[in-house]
């Protein structure tokens, strides 16, 4: 099958990177190891599948670092944001390239990634009409809080969405997209998400008690995870982030991470905070899968997915649950002092998701969906 990846390109460094680090004669990655299409893309490979990517955006060299602070990049970049995709001709240049790369590659899936802000719905159905492909739409956010105009606009022309969260899913039915699938996107890669051995200078870079990598600001879509960390700022807290961290708790930052340094990060915590974004009700980040996967014992907010995806076994929890920052504080305060425990939670969780929810399994889930979308 041909997969036609649409994406924007957010960690350009980690990609060249990897493609550096690619062994002769192997196909080098589309996508960077920071990225959940990497993973998927790994996983397609095996299993014999034909892919491309068409980058939307235009990439800097470095990561974009968010800032809530006003500069004159922002002001230039709202400015573009006024002028209409339709009459903007480098939006039209990108849109007629998409059109060319389809043309050619002749994709059975066009696979387009959440937080599209340059492909018009116009540019989606002459894809379709003209190759025969279908329309899948994949995104780990909400569309209501997330989308652009332009993403709402081809609602109905996606054959099929994939969520983390499942009351996304069901916002994406109501805005006309034919169907919807709750996978969760995330899941883990046991070659990847795993324990790493850490040497001296790693241990003295990275060590703490609780460890948190991710993102905090703009505080209107992360106050939770602030609210979280604020709780516990008097215990060892390492925070890790590539954008901006609130002032109450720069303090505790530690520097940024991508890639295996996320990997290194988890090895060297005894336990990591998960608090999901103020737009998640459901539940499903990356990070749940992805501290499973590397056997760290887990706290995060009580959500129906959490529940839903670690139930306990045999009354043994796999991944922990707080209330409110109370809770919280309480169950660090447990299990720091109980390593075996703790420890034990760690390893149930990491032979549950190795078990149930690698990349391998969900393109297994993709391919039975492809299959009914095609016949």
């Amino acid at each position: 099958m041909r997969i036609l990846f649409v994406a924007s390109l957010h960690h350009p460094e980690a990609l060249r990177a990897a493609v550096d680090a690619a062994p002769p004669g192997e196909a080098q990655p589309l996508f960077p190891p920071t990225t959940a299409q990497h993973f998927y893309e790994r996983a397609l490979r095996r299993r014999g599948h034909e892919m491309a990517v068409f980058y939307r955006n235009t990439p800097g060299t470095q990561t974009a670092r968010f800032s809530e602070r006003l500069s004159p990049g922002k002001l230039l970049t709202a400015a573009l944001n006024r002028v209409p995709p339709q009459v903007n001709p480098l939006m039209l240049a990108r849109n007629h390239a998409l059109l060319e790369c389809a043309r050619g590659f002749r994709p059975h899936i066009l696979w387009m990634v959440g937080d599209n802000t340059n492909i018009l719905p116009e540019t989606l159905a002459s894809i379709r009409s003209e190759t025969g492909c279908k329309l899948l739409y994949a995104c780990g956010t909400s569309p209501i809080v997330f989308t652009h105009a332009i993403d709402r606009a081809a609602a109905r022309l996606y054959d099929l969405v994939i969520a983390n969260d499942y009351y996304h899913g069901v916002q994406w039915l109501e805005m006309g997209a034919a169907r919807m699938e709750c996978l969760p996107i995330s899941a883990c890669d046991p070659t990847f998400h795993k324990p790493y051995m850490l040497d001296p200078e790693d241990r003295r870079r990275f060590a703490c008690d609780i460890a948190f990598v991710g993102t905090l600001t703009p505080s209107h879509l992360y106050s939770r995870r602030v609210r979280a960390l604020e709780a516990l700022r008097d215990f060892d807290l390492g925070i890790w982030s590539v954008h901006d961290v609130p002032a109450s708790l720069r303090q505790h930052v530690r520097g940024r991470a991508l890639g295996e340094d996320m990997e290194r990060i988890l090895s060297a915590a005894k336990i990591c905070v998960n608090t999901h974004g103020d737009f998640v009700f459901y539940g499903g980040n990356m990070r749940l899968f992805e501290v499973a996967g590397a056997e760290v014992f887990q706290l995060t907010d009580d959500l129906p997915g959490v529940r839903a995806w670690f139930p306990e076994q045999d009354g043994a929890p796999m991944v922990l649950t707080y209330h409110d920052s109370d809770d919280l504080r309480e169950k660090v305060r447990y299990y720091l002092a109980h390593d075996d425990e703790r420890k034990a939670a760690a390893a149930r969780a990491q032979a549950h998701v190795y078990a149930h929810h690698t990349y391998d399994q969900r393109v297994e889930r993709l391919e039975a969906l492809f299959a009914e979308l095609l016949a």
